[in-house]
Formats: structure tokens, C-alpha cells, sequence
């Protein structure tokens, strides 16, 4: 999800949610260290709670990077070890890391020492030809013994050469039976699952194995499906009305652009909110044709509900 779910993303989609763990775009911890870490890792207090998202495979700069964030307040860092890009490889960190379990115990262990928030690992359930329980399970194993209680895995394995990111969050074939078995050999760990979720019926089916359920680009592409898992969870918790979202995004978007953000930057998550309904393409089009322009503000959002039918 990275360029996806920075701030702003972060931001709305707590509207739509008041019950999900939000997770931050992976950051890499070179990045921390070296770069501008105010504007890497501020955030919204609304956001709570907040997983910073963390790649790297050196341990003494993955805990430089952890002791950096944990003074935002971040309620979890997660080590990637399930990103395929090439980038992430070069770098040496990432899915990669899934066939050196040792260097991934040895940074979770460097980073607990500089956080008391719980320090939590995403994997594949395997990469290229390691397509085992065998494999998985040596290497849960492993980081579990540097203290990981979860696990956040993805269900696929990684093919680190021959594919690219995008196929390789659809070509692999998903295989949950290997994540309900490691719940079942690791019954005191706990086990969220991701990958190709993307309706109520299959949160609730993954949910009869293990602890919990990552949602990923359904959330992204229709945010509207984190309002509805949140009801479907919570009766007593009343879908928002979608226009009532739009009006709650205003007073965010005119603090943003006074410290100079440009609309399109917020606007652009916001894109997907009327999937599937009536005038989904009108709100599509005024947006991407006018969130751009030279000081554009809130009344491109109020425009573009205008543009819709009433019943949207």
C-alpha cells in the first residue's frame, strides 16, 4: 500500500471506521533515519490506533527508526516482510527476508528494546520455491522466539523474480488452509489474515480460523465496505450516511491546504466512496477534474455531492 494509505487516506478512513487497526504505508527505516521523519511519520490523534509499518533488514537502524517513531505514539510497529517489489529487494528487506528468519528475529528484538508497544511482523505464507508449511513454520517459529506474538500473513507466496508488485497480489494462488494450520500448530499466537477479502461473508468465513482479517485495496478501491464491516460487527453502531462523510472531511481538508497541501493529495483516496451507487462516475470526474486546479478547496468536494442524485 505504499502511496496509498499515507495521512490523509489514514484520516478518512477512520470516518468510515471507528473500530479498525489502521496501518501506515510501509516506511523504510533508512528513510527515518535519514530523511525528514516529522514528515514521514506525523499523524492525525484521530488515527488511533496506528501501526507504523517498517522496512529494513539492519537491526541497529530498524531500532534508530523505532526509537525516532515511538515518540509520535504509534500503538504498534509492524516489520514488512512481505513486499515483492524490486526495490524492496535491492534494499535486501521485504519478502526476502522471509528465507533469513534469523536477521528478522534479530530486528524485532532491537526494536522491542526501543518501544513498549508491540513490535508485529506481515509475511507471505511463503516465497518463489520455499511454498511449504515447513517453510512457513520455521520461520514463524523463529521470530516468535524473539518475542512476535503476531502475525499478520498474507495468503500467498511471493514470486520474487519473473512478476511484478501488481501480479503478485493476484497471480499466486491464496491459500488460507495454510494460514488456518499455522493457527492451529501456534494456538498462542495471533493470527490475522490477508489477502482477497473482499465481501462480509469471506471476513466472517477466515474469522471461523483465526484472529482477525486485514482488508487491503477492497478498503482502498470501495471504503465504503469499512463502514459496512463495522456495522455488520457492531449493530448498534449506525451506518454514516455517505454525503454526512463528505461534510465531516471539510473542516480536515481546509487545516490541510492552510499548511499547503494540495486538495488533490486528500481528494484522491476519496475517489472510490460512491462505488457501486448512483452518480459514482459524476463524483469520479469532478474530482479528478478539478481537485488539480490552482487553489481549489472544499467546494470541489460540495460540487461534486451536488453533481450526484439526492438519493447517493
Amino acid at each position: 500500500m505504499m502511496d496509498w494509505t499515507d495521512r490523509h487516506c489514514r484520516y478518512f478512513m477512520r470516518l468510515l471506521s471507528p473500530f479498525a487497526f489502521l496501518y501506515t504505508e510501509m516506511v523504510t527505516a533508512a528513510a527515518v533515519v535519514h530523511g525528514d521523519a516529522d514528515r514521514l511519520l506525523r499523524f492525525n490523534d484521530a488515527e488511533h490506533p496506528l501501526a507504523l509499518q517498517l522496512g529494513g533488514s539492519d537491526p541497529d537502524q530498524m531500532a534508530q527508526a523505532t526509537r525516532t517513531a515511538a515518540a509520535f505514539g504509534f500503538d504498534e510497529f509492524n516489520v514488512n516482510v512481505g513486499c515483492p517489489s524490486d526495490r524492496v529487494q535491492s534494499g535486501e528487506f521485504g519478502a526476502c527476508l522471509m528465507a533469513r528468519p534469523d536477521i528478522v528475529a534479530e530486528c524485532l528484538s532491537a526494536m522491542q528494546a526501543e518501544t513498549d508497544a508491540p513490535v508485529t511482523v506481515k509475511s507471505r505464507i511463503g516465497i518463489d520455491d520455499h511454498d511449504s508449511d515447513a517453510f512457513l513454520w520455521h520461520f514463524v517459529e523463529t521470530v516468535a522466539n524473539a518475542g512476535c506474538r503476531k502475525f499478520i500473513v498474507h495468503a500467498r507466496i511471493a514470486i520474487l523474480e519473473g512478476l511484478s508488485p501488481k501480479e503478485n497480489r493476484s497471480v499466486p494462488p491464496l491459500n488460507y488452509d495454510r494460514v488456518y494450520r499455522l493457527k492451529q500448530d501456534f494456538p498462542e499466537l495471533v493470527i490475522i489474515i490477508n489477502g482477497g477479502l473482499t465481501s462480509i461473508d469471506a471476513v466472517e468465513e477466515v474469522l471461523q480460523h483465526v484472529d482477525g482479517a486485514m482488508i487491503g485495496r477492497q478498503a482502498y478501491h470501495q471504503p465504503y465496505f469499512l463502514t459496512e464491516l463495522a456495522h455488520h460487527f457492531d449493530a448498534e453502531w449506525p451506518l454514516p450516511d455517505r454525503r454526512a462523510i463528505v461534510n465531516q472531511m471539510l473542516s480536515y481538508v481546509e487545516s490541510m491546504l492552510a499548511e499547503g497541501v494540495s486538495l488533490s493529495r486528500i481528494t484522491r483516496h476519496m475517489l472510490g466512496l460512491f462505488a457501486a451507487q448512483p452518480g459514482a462516475r459524476a463524483w469520479r470526474r469532478h474530482i479528478s477534474e478539478n481537485a488539480h486546479r490552482e487553489g481549489a478547496g472544499p467546494e470541489v468536494l460540495l460540487d461534486a455531492l451536488k453533481a450526484m442524485p439526492v438519493a447517493a
